[in-house]
């Protein structure tokens, strides 16, 4: 291209030359040179470059895989240099695809001589370049388990992570954090592992703590556990009707053979549910059933089953009537000779004081008088004091005694059986009336 100016002329050459990095002053330079970065995490591919004095930088670009990196047509690419000396990078959510050498180039031109100029244009390239590997966190460990074996789990990554070399290892089961988990470095030991570590296991690193592996499941396998009897229909078994007993455990893998037993040692029946017709006493007793499956057995605690007779609430109703009748009768057998016995001891009362009425009125003596009676007669009154006492008058038959005769005793009469009650009555001072009564 030639241009004229003001009588001169100034002849402009162009042409380019690739220079090897480092010589003369051209340099780019990569830190770190090689990264390792987590899947779905940001990197940055920080970088610097230097050119001789006199050039001006006119294009800079990022190779990968000898294509070039166009931030315009990925919106996960950020370039943040500028044409000075910063060519630094970024990449977000970054993809194990992305894993590759990345290399930064820049274009220069320069202008020469004074009357002959010269614009040399010239491209440096930055290769070898900086090495990133994109890896993510993997928990590794031997899925299926027996119960009672020791299982050691691992998270482990495919290079040492550039930004945390030494990283804490966070564990989680069905994504909640294992609480007081026994942990070595990026191991976590189950030892023993029981049947409750059964779940989905991930990790992840301190920093990264929103970038966790992939869930992984670790099954356990264990014997029978929990085994026991339910009946249907529940309640009361009446002779004749039927029960069907059915067996439940918690098992891995499932439970392949149920064993019936009634009385621990007689083996009635197989399969989860055992089924009895027509039940009669006959079938009471203690039914166990014995769960297997590959790892182990267990039998479940005992279910007694009690027959009951058909009529049985029917006689329970009967006697227990019987039982309140007969004590009812009791009762009033009891009351009945007590009120007899009161009438009786009323009507002997009546009849004595009814004896005495007619015995004063009888006129048939039966004692003509009283003697001899020092024993059972009247007490021996002080003459001091005979005025005040008084004798009765004993009425015979037609006869009457004076008040104060002699009383002797009669002979006994043939008709001794017709003797009558005598009243006596003493008058004391007292003014107490006494009545003896006195059959003889």
């Amino acid at each position: 291209m030639a241009l004229r100016t003001a009588g001169s002329v100034l002849m402009v050459f162009i042409w380019s030359e690739t220079v090897v990095l480092g010589q003369n002053g051209w340099r780019v330079t990569y830190n770190p040179q090689s990264i390792c970065a987590l899947k779905r995490s940001t990197v940055d591919l920080s970088c610097s470059y230097t050119y001789p004095r006199g050039h001006t930088v006119t294009e800079t670009s990022w190779f990968y895989r000898w294509s070039v990196v166009k931030p315009q047509n990925d919106d996960r690419v950020e370039y943040y240099g500028d044409r000075v000396n910063d060519c630094t990078m970024r990449i977000t959510d970054l993809r194990e695809s992305d894993s590759a050498e990345y290399w930064f180039t820049f274009e220069t031109q320069i202008i020469q001589g004074h009357v002959f100029q010269s614009v040399r244009s010239e491209s440096y390239s930055g290769s070898p370049g900086v090495w990133l590997s994109v890896t993510g966190l993997e928990a590794k460990f031997q899925t299926i388990v027996t119960e009672g074996q020791p299982v050691t789990l691992t998270c482990s990554t495919t290079c040492t992570l550039t930004d945390n070399p030494n990283p804490t290892y966070i564990w989680k089961k069905n994504r909640q954090c294992l609480t007081n988990p026994k942990t070595k470095n990026n191991y976590l030991y189950l030892d023993p592992v029981s049947s409750e570590d059964t779940g989905r296991y991930s990790c992840a690193v301190t920093g990264h703590e929103n970038l966790p592996s992939a869930e992984e499941t670790l099954t356990v396998r264990y014997g029978p556990k929990r085994v026991s009897v339910s009946v249907s229909p529940s309640g009361k078994i009446v002779e004749g009707s039927s029960v069907t007993l059915t067996c439940s455990s918690d098992a891995n893998p499932p439970v392949d053979k149920y064993t019936w037993y009634k009385n621990v040692t007689s083996q009635k029946a197989s399969g989860q549910s055992y089924s009895i017709t027509n039940i009669s006493s006959e079938d009471s007793g203690e039914y166990y059933c014995e769960a297997d499956n590959t790892i182990g057995a267990q039998i479940s605690t005992p279910q007694l089953i009690i027959v009951a007779e058909k009529q049985a609430s029917v006689k329970n109703a009967s006697i227990g009537i019987i039982v309140v009748v007969l004590v009812l009768i009791l009762c009033l057998s009891v009351l009945m000779w007590f009120r007899k016995k009161a009438s009786k001891s009323t009507s002997d009362t009546r009849d004595r004081r009814n004896t005495v009425d007619n015995g004063q009125q009888d006129s048939s003596p039966v004692y003509d008088n009283i003697s001899g009676m020092t024993h059972t007669a009247a007490p021996t009154v002080d003459t001091d004091n005979q005025d005040n006492v008084q004798y009765a008058s004993i009425q015979h038959r037609n006869q009457e005694v004076p008040e104060y005769s002699t009383a002797q005793l009669s002979q006994p009469q043939k008709q001794e059986e017709d003797a009558q009650y005598a009243a006596v009555k003493f008058n004391h001072t007292s003014a107490v009336d006494m009545s003896v009564d006195t059959r003889f």
